[in-house]
């Protein structure tokens, strides 16, 4: 699929100024200004992070109120329940406030919804085994912010709520002791982009302060704090940036018996980055919630014996090969219903439904769709006698807006910007998938239906040095509002002709540009090899990284595209 390159634009002024007070390479400045750091002491922050650039929890909204619902609990002797969702963020922040209050109160307990049983969030099941159950406090963690209804049933049966959650309110609240989320209008609190785990974890720190516990209690589980800000694709930005680096530190020196025993089950020993709490971790984790019931991630992450927590990432780890399977063999189904459509007619959309694939892979599935055909993707299957499923979106179309124009043919529906989740009686199906391409077509152009890549600055091979790259790792970790940068050199040629397919897929790139040679490697880039082959300059997109091999290492380019340079 071809690709559009769009290089992003960086406020001279501030470049210059960052560039003659740090004293570092003009490219570097210019990645700083376009993650809004517009001054030295910005930069220093950015670069030097530390336990002092937390917020202090009590400027949240409701936290005090929470702190001294929960002393009270605590001295009667109530019963707490610790109430998450089913996937990253929800059982990393249970396992984080569950295992701190654990420590030195013993009436509390956890619940995770099922995934098929209940549904995302607060359900009906939950209230009322809180209520067979004599609890009097619920904490909710990463949902209850939607949740009135429910919440008023908790108290109308003596239950008060306390919500921890980051999705964005509606006008409607919910009667809760207290609501803690930055996202309120009126919530003081100096960063709004916090995950549910990253709520639960000021949560613990308020009720540390306010008892003078040891921070290093806060902090047992920090890592499951990072991996919830890797997995539920927040900006990694401020706070969150902070969490992730402290949490990643944790990781690698000093991992709970959880992340030390699912680095065992996949064999993996190496230093961990943000993408392989993604790419390792999370895969794992909400595996469990899809193939069968999260509450055992929940396990796994409270336990401290490691033969048990084996044996529970054991189980994680075989949910994820089922996912994998099952993921596989939906996706291929996907694309062969999609064969003989002509991608370039009138759809702007795919909707894609067959009744008995499993409703834990549809929303992977939807995002593997949109690799092949880039476009505004629903996958729907059957489930409890209606067709529901998931659905990925593009840049520029607003997949909750979308679906909002269709409801009349929804019986439920949430979600934001990029996923949603949907529900329909069978009869509609039809209606509903000729409604929705009304709906892409009249807002996706042509043009819109080509991925672009957003380059973030232009520079020539002599610019890249160990130097450059030292300071480049320190932009790390990355994630959205951060992403890893892209680089872009015009004028590249085939060094000797020495660059060479691999494997029948890729491309080993040796090329050079301006007297420099570089390495490089493009994955699944054999298309691409024609371009090389002419021996015409071309142009080339790419990130920087360190290559290891034989125990030497070197500078190497991860390419992401090529094309014939314009002359």
């Amino acid at each position: 699929m071809e690709k559009r390159w769009r290089l992003r634009e960086s406020n001279y002024k501030i470049v210059s100024s960052l560039q003659e007070q740090l004293k570092i390479p003009k490219p570097l400045c210019e990645l700083l200004a376009q993650r809004n750091i517009n001054t030295f002491e910005e930069a220093k922050a950015f670069f030097r992070i530390d336990e002092s650039q937390l917020h202090d929890p009590f400027l949240m909204k409701g936290m005090r109120t929470a702190i001294e619902r929960i002393n009270q609990a605590i001295e009667k002797e109530e019963k707490i329940l610790i109430y998450g969702d089913y996937d990253v963020d929800g059982t990393t922040a249970v396992a984080v406030v569950f295992s701190f209050f654990k420590q030195f109160y013993q009436n509390i307990e956890f619940y995770i919804p099922h995934r098929f049983a209940e549904g995302y969030g607060v359900s009906q099941k939950g209230i009322d085994y809180a209520i067979q159950n004599n609890f009097s406090l619920i904490i909710t963690l990463d949902c209850g912010i939607k949740s009135a209804h429910l919440i008023s049933y908790a108290n109308e049966n003596g239950i008060d709520v306390i919500v921890c959650d980051h999705h964005l309110p509606d006008n409607n609240l919910p009667n809760a002791i207290a609501i803690l989320n930055p996202k309120q209008y009126d919530c003081p609190y100096p960063y709004k982009e916090l995950c549910g785990c990253g709520i639960g974890y000021k949560l613990i720190a308020a009720y540390a302060i306010q008892h003078n516990v040891d921070m290093n209690k806060v902090n047992e589980k920090i890592d499951l704090v990072a991996t919830a800000i890797a997995a539920d694709i927040v900006p990694i930005t401020g706070e969150n940036r902070v969490l992730a680096v402290l949490g990643l530190k944790k990781v690698n020196q000093n991992p709970c018996v959880a992340i030390q025993a699912i680095k065992a089950i996949g064999k993996v020993n190496k230093v961990f980055t943000i993408s392989d709490l993604v790419f390792i971790v999370a895969p794992r984790v909400n595996a469990a919630g899809r193939m069968d019931d999260a509450r055992k991630a929940v396990e796994l992450f409270i336990e401290q014996d490691m033969n048990a927590a084996l044996d529970y990432a054991s189980q994680l780890h075989s949910d994820n090969n089922d996912r994998r399977d099952i993921d596989k063999k939906t996706t291929e189904e996907a694309l062969n219903m999609l064969s003989g459509v002509d991608v370039n007619s009138q759809l702007k959309s795919t909707v894609v439904y067959k009744e008995d694939w499993h409703k834990g892979v549809v929303g992977i599935v939807a995002s593997r769709l949109i690799e092949h055909c880039y476009r505004p993707t629903i996958v729907l299957t059957e489930s409890n006698g209606k067709i529901s499923g998931s659905a990925r979106s593009v840049k520029g179309f607003n997949l909750f807006e979308g679906l909002s124009e269709c409801s009349e043919y929804l019986s439920s529906f949430g979600g934001h910007y990029f996923a949603a989740g949907l529900t329909m009686e069978k009869e509609y199906y039809h209606l509903f998938k000729e409604k929705f391409n009304q709906v892409a077509s009249s807002i996706l152009t042509d043009e819109m239906l080509i991925p672009e890549i957003e380059i973030d600055t232009e520079i020539s091979f002599q610019d890249i040095s160990e130097n450059f790259l030292d300071i480049l790792n320190q932009f790390a970790p990355h994630g959205p509002e951060n992403m890893r940068p892209i680089f872009m050199t015009r004028n590249v040629v085939n060094y000797r002709n020495y660059s060479r397919v691999l494997k029948d897929l890729h491309v080993k790139y040796i090329v050079s540009q301006k007297g420099k040679t570089m390495n490089g490697i493009g994955f699944n880039h054999v298309d691409k090899f024609p371009i090389v082959e002419t021996n015409l300059p071309f142009d080339m997109i790419y990130h920087i990284e360190e290559n290891e091999w034989n125990g030497n290492k070197s500078i190497q380019l991860k390419v992401i595209d090529i094309r014939q340079s314009v002359s």
